[in-house]
């Protein structure tokens, strides 16, 4: 049972409450098909500031159907965390509190920092304890996230709510005319998809279906709202979008075929903006549109995935003056791409199965074992292949990587992938080659960066490896 199907058949409004959460519009009610659903009104993450943060992994329980319950899991919230918004060159320090009665990690997403604090599967948090990692944050402006990355217990734990969203500023970006007013013209987006049971708790992995293919939902939701819509002056909006679904990949457009501007990737500001009638984003991938609705005041239009039928993802409801017009330039930043030519070295990363488990290059993940060594300041090229009849996708730790190849030709690279990338989309068959460099920050045997599938089931089951940096 989804939560349009209770709705419909209930009549009953949706209550959501969410610690730490503000609504960004008021209730709206839609007619569908003859009968009236209640819309939910975008909830903003708590937004948190400055060099210190106490983080509070935590138990918790949402209304996401109308009087029923269900437990959940959040970063100092019932359900997901705050967003942290941190500054290149700054000094970051972190509490985090584990008062879960299971183990957990939480692993810092895109962000570029030295092994021992990279939040892996080998730094657990015990029950009751505390972990304090700290770092410089040495990386240009861009959106990242932060969500739980424990040994086999990933899906789940991610599913239940261990994630937020981790934004890092720097010069370039104060100084750039771009919508930054946070929940006015600036909106964090982070999509997920869940399955309910009938008595409201999450459905996780019901199937042996689900665990193969990856855990996909039939109720989907942005910042732990249901059907939000949100209310939005007639301007340039700016969404900073992260798929935090399992398994599902989106393709986003918008209802009124309008083309928005892409001006970021997973790890950066693109060079110039790039206009798109629609972006196909896989599990943690990031990517930042602007959309102008300068010309749409009064009017009302949706983000859908093209991907499920144009579900409706958000509703957009055009109605505030804008008090600010901001307009995106032409030059948002100057790039520097890794040579390919200067490459040392190239390494394979086969994505299969194997005795039943998943597998990169024949061999399922083990915590003991050390599956690259990689060493400070050397180029080298990737070979990713997905030899399956599946989606798979390939996310590095540590560093970012730029796609130069698809299916053995750089013009089959997308346009919207050029940049940098921590997350790249194989669908069935495909191969990509990317260049990358290990820079700065060094990880030993005891705690290792990770490569992996982001289908989080394949991660969990045997889809990672493990690599140094000396």
């Amino acid at each position: 049972m989804n939560r349009r199907t209770f709705l419909l058949a209930s009549g009953a409004a949706l209550s959501l409450p969410l610690m730490g959460c503000s609504s960004s519009s008021t209730t709206n009610t839609t007619n569908t098909g003859g009968n009236t659903s209640t819309q939910t009104p975008l909830r903003m993450p708590q937004l948190l500031t400055g060099t210190q943060f106490d983080l509070n992994l935590q138990t918790g329980s949402m209304e996401f159907i109308a009087g029923t319950s269900t437990p959940t899991f959040g970063i100092n919230s019932n359900y997901l965390g705050p967003v942290i918004k941190v500054r290149n060159g700054d000094t970051v320090n972190f509490n985090v509190r584990n008062t879960l009665t299971e183990a957990a990690t939480l692993h810092w997403h895109g962000m570029h920092v030295p092994g021992n604090v990279d939040g892996g599967p080998h730094q657990e948090i015990l029950p009751g304890g505390l972990w304090q990692p700290s770092f410089t944050i040495n990386q240009a402006a861009a959106t990242n996230w932060f969500h739980s990355h424990t040994h086999n217990k990933t899906g789940e734990q991610v599913y239940r709510g261990l994630a937020g969203m981790m934004i890092v500023e720097d010069a370039e970006s104060d100084a750039l005319d771009l919508p930054k007013s946070w929940a006015e013209d600036d909106f964090p987006l982070i999509i997920q998809d869940r399955k309910f049971n009938t008595d409201g708790s999450f459905s996780y992995l019901p199937t042996q279906q689900d665990a193969m293919r990856g855990m996909m939902g039939d109720t989907f939701m942005i910042n732990g709202s249901i059907d939000p819509i949100v209310d939005l002056p007639n301007k340039e909006v700016r969404f900073r979008i992260l798929n935090a679904s399992n398994a599902r990949v989106y393709q986003l457009r918008l209802s009124n075929g309008d083309a928005f501007k892409q001006i970021a990737t997973d790890n950066a500001f693109r060079e110039t903006p790039l206009s798109l009638t629609s972006i196909t984003v896989s599990p943690a991938e990031r990517v930042e549109i602007v959309v102008d609705l300068s010309n749409l005041q009064g009017q009302t239009l949706t983000l859908q995935d093209a991907n499920n039928n144009d579900t409706v993802l958000l509703t957009l409801n055009v109605n505030k003056a804008a008090s600010s017009i901001t307009r995106v330039p032409a030059q948002l930043t100057t790039l520097t791409p890794l040579d390919p030519t200067a490459a040392v070295r190239t390494r394979p990363f086969v994505l299969g199965r194997t005795r039943g488990l998943f597998s990169i290059n024949g061999v399922s993940m083990d915590m003991t074992r050390i599956d690259h060594a990689m060493t400070l300041n050397e180029v080298e090229i990737w070979e990713i292949t997905n030899t399956m009849g599946m989606t798979h996708n390939f996310h590095s730790h540590a560093t970012h990587f730029q796609i130069i190849e698809r299916n053995g030709s750089a013009a089959n690279v997308l346009e919207y992938e050029k940049g940098y990338k921590d997350t790249v989309l194989l669908n069935p068959n495909d191969s990509v080659k990317v260049v990358v460099k290990m820079t700065d920050y060094t990880a030993d045997a005891s705690t290792p960066y990770m490569f992996h599938c982001h289908i989080l089931e394949h991660e969990d089951r045997g889809m990672m490896g493990q690599f140094t940096v000396a």
